[in-house]
């Protein structure tokens, strides 16, 4: 992932200044050389970070026809298709950097290469005879872009802490946003974590021309119906999206690409995939499961699996170029390092129990040499979606007859019961005072948003999202619910990996939220085009399992060693205002000094500590941090 700056401003110093400035402040993602070009008016720079192969052909900010250069931060997964529309020479693409194949992409076509290229990117472009720049994010905002709209200034970064660097845009928090993060609303809209900031959304397209700026949303996945065709018909064509996602972010892994391994089938499908494309080439895939330390005896919660180690590596075995490596827990505090960590995210850790077991993983791909790491993101709204919402669906469009069919078999095949089959039929009215009564005769529910740090007041005022949607929209908004960009800058900058998510190619997410929802909900039982697709490599034990894994389960090893630090941190808070303001600091103290006796994944115990406390202590630290205060 490449370092990206850039500077208009009306008056004042020389925008070649600033942007030196911002790429000096962007050091900590990327240590190489920085590359500026400038022509008087705006200037634009970049930090490379090398991760693929033809990277080694970048010279610096692209030269564009017209006059005006483009940035970016870019990997082009259909560069093939792109270099052919283009007409390149073979000889000539071969010695072209994604870049560079940007820019000529921009010449041909402006912001109609939207639509053409296929990737991961963050660019910005300066068109000198229009005086207009341009920034704009891949359809899922893989890598990150801010900026900052002033009235002399307008300036941008890969990430806040660039733009920090200039005296004109100080550190200060944009609370609402918080607040909004910390009722688990989704992330919409241009505003980041600090007054000041704003962040070009995924799929977002920013303009800034004649001093005004304007943005839009460029990236709306189209829903299509596909034409009809067998069962096997959408599992050949399911099966042919995945490999190709795989097969283009292995582009510059080296001789071993790094692979997330749990118990589920998305990881796995991506961890196997990846092996069977590099099995003829001799290239190899470590595979890394997280799992709790040796000895670990609380029992794990009904239906789930605390340690997927057994279960990966068998899947691991089936195959001879896959290197299983088991990462165990050691009981690291969840607060160590979580200053370094919210200053790389430029946000708080909303998870920081997973960030432990999330930064062991690091480490050891990076021990292990391994540059380029897969995930299974996204698999359950795509590859692997169960499409038991489309009873939802059935019912808010009235069709009974329909309804009662598919639930009846749901019902009779054992895999749902009469209680699910109700709760994912009337899924958006999960906080009804009807459901919250059929929950509290299952478990502890408390009061609404018990899960999150924020007072009961404020928790009402923040949380927004409206979780009445189709199939489509709530599939497609689980993608953007959170900003990816910045996690993977962090990643990258922390251990030198660069994180790649198969399951969530362009392509294979628009197939995925358009095939036909009896193709994935089939006879009553979920997942069947994923069973039917992946049945050729993953092994009956994944695809038959029950119970769902459960990653970090000894989390609360690390938050009683952490207890006394904690205990510190919170008695700091009261002094920072805006902490004291959006946290509710004496209920986080009660948790801290009411101790459980055990029960640490059911029910309340859960719900307050992994998810409430948890998150008021990652909050509170990253507010402290922020405002750089000992108080």
């Amino acid at each position: 992932m490449t370092a990206l700056a850039g500077v208009l401003r009306r008056g004042g110093a020389p925008p070649r200044e600033a942007c030196d400035r911002i790429l000096q402040g962007l050091a900590p993602y990327a240590a190489a050389e920085p590359r500026t070009w400038s022509d008087g008016v705006v200037a634009i720079g970049e930090r490379l970070v090398a991760l693929l192969p033809e990277d080694r052909f970048c010279a610096g900010p692209a030269p564009l026809e017209g006059g005006g250069a483009l940035i970016a931060d870019v990997r082009i997964d259909n560069r093939d298709e792109v270099e052919g529309l283009l007409a390149l020479p073979s000889e000539q693409a071969r010695r072209i950097s994604d870049q560079s194949l940007l820019a000529r992409a921009w010449d041909r076509w402006g912001e109609g290469l939207l639509d053409r290229v296929i990737g991961d990117f963050a660019f910005a472009v300066w068109e000198a005879a229009k005086r207009r720049l341009t920034l704009a994010r891949d359809a899922f905002g893989w890598r990150p872009l801010h900026y900052h709209h002033g009235a002399s200034l307008f300036a941008f970064a890969s990430m806040p802490m660039g733009l920090h660097a200039l005296a004109e845009i100080p550190v200060a928090l944009d609370e609402a946003r918080l607040a909004a993060f910390l009722a688990l609303d989704d992330e919409t809209g241009p505003a980041s974590f600090f007054a000041g900031v704003e962040r070009v959304e995924p799929g977002g397209l920013v303009r800034l021309e004649r001093g005004s700026a304007g943005r839009r949303l460029w990236y709306s996945p189209p829903r299509r119906t596909h034409r009809p065709g067998t069962p096997d018909d959408h599992a050949a064509a399911l099966r042919e999206h995945l490999d190709r996602a795989v097969a283009c972010r292995l582009r510059g892994a080296g001789p071993r690409v790094g692979s997330h391994l749990s118990s589920g089938w998305d990881s796995a499908a991506v961890t196997v995939t990846a092996a069977r494309l590099r099995a003829g080439a001799g290239g190899r895939v470590l595979a890394l499961t997280a799992a709790p330390r040796q000895g670990y005896d609380l029992p794990d919660p009904p239906g789930r699996r605390g340690d997927e180690s057994v279960v990966a590596a068998r899947v691991a075995a089936e195959y001879d170029n896959i290197d299983h490596l088991v990462v165990r827990a050691c009981g690291r505090s969840p607060l160590e390092g979580l200053d370094r960590t919210s200053r790389l995210l430029g946000r708080p850790v909303l998870n920081a129990c997973n960030q432990v077991w999330l930064d062991d993983i690091g480490r050891a791909a990076r021990s292990a040499g391994v540059k380029v790491v897969l995930s299974g993101e996204f698999g359950n709204e795509g590859l692997t979606d169960g499409g038991e919402d489309w009873l939802a669906d059935l019912a808010a469009a009235r069709r009974w007859s329909r309804w009662l069919i598919e639930a009846a078999k749901a019902l009779a095949g054992g895999e749902m019961r009469v209680g699910g089959v109700l709760r994912v039929t009337f899924a958006g009215d999960g906080e009804s005072a009807f459901w919250r009564w059929v929950r509290r005769r299952r478990e502890w529910v408390g009061p609404p948003g018990a899960h999150s740090p924020l007072p009961p007041a404020l928790w009402r005022d923040a949380s927004r999202t409206d979780p009445r949607d189709d199939a489509f929209g709530r599939r497609l908004r689980a993608a953007t619910s959170i900003d990816a960009g910045p996690f993977h800058q962090a990643t990258l900058a922390a251990f030198g990996i660069d994180h790649r998510a198969p399951l969530m190619d362009r392509r294979l997410v628009e197939f995925c939220l358009n095939t036909p929802r009896e193709q994935v909900f089939r006879n009553g039982r979920s997942r069947a085009l994923a069973r039917r697709a992946l049945a050729d490599r993953l092994p009956p034990l994944v695809l038959d399992q029950v119970a769902k894994g459960y990653q970090g389960i000894d989390w609360h090893e690390g938050l009683e060693a952490a207890r006394r630090e904690a205990l510190a941190l919170l008695a700091r808070l009261p002094g920072v205002p805006p902490a004291a303001r959006l946290l509710d600091l004496s209920r986080l103290r009660g948790l801290l000094e009411r101790w459980p006796d055990g029960g640490w994944n059911e029910g309340r115990v859960f719900t307050e500590y992994r998810l409430a406390l948890l998150r008021g202590l990652s909050a509170g630290q990253f507010i402290q941090s922020t405002l750089r205060t000992n108080a």
